[in-house]
């Protein structure tokens, strides 16, 4: 009976959020500020879905979610949208744990389990959106800073030298956020202040060491070109110790797998002929 409400009440929510005449007008109303008819529509939809969901949301978790946005590189996405896909998924998972308790019978706590599930799945989303771009950025800034030692070194100054890191170092979220700063010395803020917000966005260790120690030389006065070269070989040594690290990690990663799943296979292939003889009490 809960299943059912929940299936029931899911459903009249949708079908008043993307009611066709108003859903179809205002996705073609947002077609020049989005990527596609796809984008205009899911945007559409979470604007519909924000009243329902603007009061679950605290001033401290909104400033909570809007920090982990940013550290994602999803600055479409708003807090309120992040507690609507809660809502939408906790109640998805409610009603397919439902069905399951109904089919099998199983104990009202998978029910309980589901919708926690469900709650914490765009969460775990946003957890493994941070984490791979902090990757994307640790694999891109060898590059990258290499390239802007050598434009540093070459005598552009600073800005022209993260111009041509942006123009042609490797694409990605590293260049997104150096294009950012930029923009944001552009419209009069200072280079320490520029660095520090695209450090306070990021998040990712290596790249607050790097903007603490760019802050540093520039006050002061050491030569910025030297600064960079010894950030570079020292995030060079950093990436091959983390190599070194996942390597020595393999073979204990590789033993459960082997224990649990090669091995069994590999002993039933062997011996299973034997066994079956020995049962049968053939030759």
């Amino acid at each position: 009976m809960v299943a059912s409400g929940l299936f029931g009440g899911a459903v009249a929510l949708v079908v008043w959020t993307i009611w066709p005449r108003r859903f179809i007008a205002e996705t073609a109303e947002r077609r020049g500020e989005a990527k596609g008819r796809a984008d205009a529509a899911k945007r559409v939809f979470l604007a519909r879905m924000a009243p329902f969901s603007t009061p679950l949301l605290s001033e401290k978790r909104e400033s909570r979610l809007k920090q982990k946005l940013l550290m994602m590189g999803a600055p479409d996405l708003q807090p309120v949208d992040i507690i609507t896909m809660q809502i939408l998924s906790g109640i998805l998972f409610t009603i397919l744990s439902g069905v399951l308790l109904y089919l099998y019978g199983e104990t009202p706590l998978l029910a309980a389990a589901g919708t926690l599930l469900g709650v914490m799945l765009p969460h775990i989303w946003i957890r493994d959106q941070i984490k791979r771009r902090h990757t994307e950025i640790g694999r891109a800034m060898p590059f990258n800073l290499d390239l802007l030692t050598l434009s540093v070194e070459a005598g552009l100054d600073f800005g022209g030298a993260v111009a041509t890191v942006v123009n042609k170092g490797v694409p990605g979220a590293l260049s997104e956020e150096l294009e950012i700063m930029m923009r944001e010395i552009r419209m009069g803020k200072t280079r320490e202040e520029s660095l520090r917000n695209m450090a306070n966005r990021v998040r990712f260790p290596p790249l607050s060491q790097f903007v603490s120690n760019l802050i540093q030389a520039d006050r002061m006065g050491t030569s910025l070109g030297r600064i960079l070269r010894i950030q570079s070989q020292q995030l060079r040594i950093a990436r091959t110790q983390r190599a070194e690290k996942l390597a020595n990690e393999a073979p204990v990663k590789m033993l459960f797998p082997l224990i649990f799943c090669i091995f069994p296979t590999v002993f039933m292939i062997l011996f299973g002929p034997i066994v079956y003889q020995f049962i049968e009490g053939g030759p």
